[in-house]
């Protein structure tokens, strides 16, 4: 196996890669890709052969072909789409890119082509609200939701057409949280109808049930992710569960910490394990495939911290810090089968 980490360095408008080591959790830089703007979010498809990047101030989607012996990538082509999107995934099938649009306060869905590029002309935009933050479909390719942040705070609910790339909103078309939270970034549970968002404003994070037969979600808990002791301000970033879903890790900007949880495998509760102190601004990170490293860059250092993961408690130990670049925004790493 090889392990392969992608870091879009903002500041600099350039995709970094490393190798990690998958033992030690040491990274060796192998190159970087300069790109036609500011690049932020990045999704893979399925068999992990092609990479695709938003570029934030040129309105772009960038496609590369990934070398799968050692992870490099070769840009095949760019389109240019409606507005900056701050998210972009695909759908199960790895027919359609979804795109989330903070500011537009959109969602839309576009082809992609035999060429493996983004169709320019979506094939649905929906106007939502403004602060749009997120956007994916489910493990069935059924339902996709959209969070929103600040105002107006709420989760719209879609049904989505894995055969024509149609999304439209469900017969209860949207959850409205309680007051302050801004729900941001959410994940699935690999193996249950459970998704957990990270509450922006509410420095918090919310498990919810998915009603699988309909598509609707509803909440059944509600944590902080900041130690009892902090009165400073702060919001929430990203969040993910490490590959097995036994833990769970959502950023604090501002208290400036990975915060983590513990997952009941039974029920899908959260337990509160503790904060890490991260670099400043935590806005990104990930949990490598192994499920034994978290890598979260400091937006506002340039530097990026990596912890050993405790497969038994879930906290995270400090390995080493490493000089990135300018505002990274993006952290995503991969495993390839070579």
């Amino acid at each position: 196996m090889q392990y392969i980490a992608y870091f879009s360095i903002s500041g600099e408008n350039k995709i970094s890669i490393y190798q990690m080591d998958p033992d030690t959790g040491d990274l060796s830089l192998l190159s970087h890709v300069t790109v036609d703007g500011t690049p932020a979010p990045l999704v893979v498809d399925s068999e992990q052969a092609y990479l695709y990047a938003g570029l934030r101030s040129t309105e772009q989607i960038a496609v590369f072909e990934i070398n799968q012996s050692d992870g490099q990538l070769t840009q095949i082509g760019q389109t240019k789409i409606q507005s900056n999107s701050c998210y972009i995934t695909l759908d199960q099938s790895d027919n359609f890119l979804l795109s989330a649009y903070y500011g537009a306060g959109c969602v839309s869905v576009h082809q992609i082509g035999n060429d493996k590029l983004v169709v320019a002309d979506p094939i649905s935009w929906i106007e939502t609200a403004e602060h749009a933050h997120c956007v994916m479909t489910d493990p069935t390719n059924r339902y996709a939701f959209v969070p929103h942040t600040v105002e107006p705070n709420m989760i719209c609910q879609f049904l989505f057409n894995q055969n024509t790339g149609k999304l439209m909103p469900n017969t209860v078309p949207k959850v409205i949280p309680a007051d302050g939270e801004g729900p941001r970034h959410y994940c699935h549970h690999p193996s249950k109808d459970v998704l957990y968002f990270s509450n922006e404003q509410g420095s918090s994070v919310t498990a919810y049930h998915l009603d699988a037969d309909i598509g609707t979600l509803s909440p059944f808990q509600t944590l902080s992710t900041l130690p009892d002791d902090f009165d400073g301000p702060n919001t929430c970033a990203q969040i993910h569960l490490d590959p097995t879903g036994e833990f769970l890790y959502v950023s604090n900007r501002g208290h400036d910490s990975i915060a983590i949880f513990a997952v009941n495998q039974s029920n899908g509760q959260l337990i509160t394990v503790g904060q890490q102190p991260s670099e400043p601004t935590p806005r990104t990170f990930d949990v490598d495939p192994t499920g034994n490293f978290l890598f979260a860059g400091g937006q506002g250092s340039g530097k990026l911290a990596t912890y050993r993961i405790d497969r038994q408690k879930g906290s995270l130990s400090p390995l080493k810090t490493y000089e990135v670049g300018q505002s990274p925004s993006w952290v995503m790493v991969l495993e390839f089968d070579v």
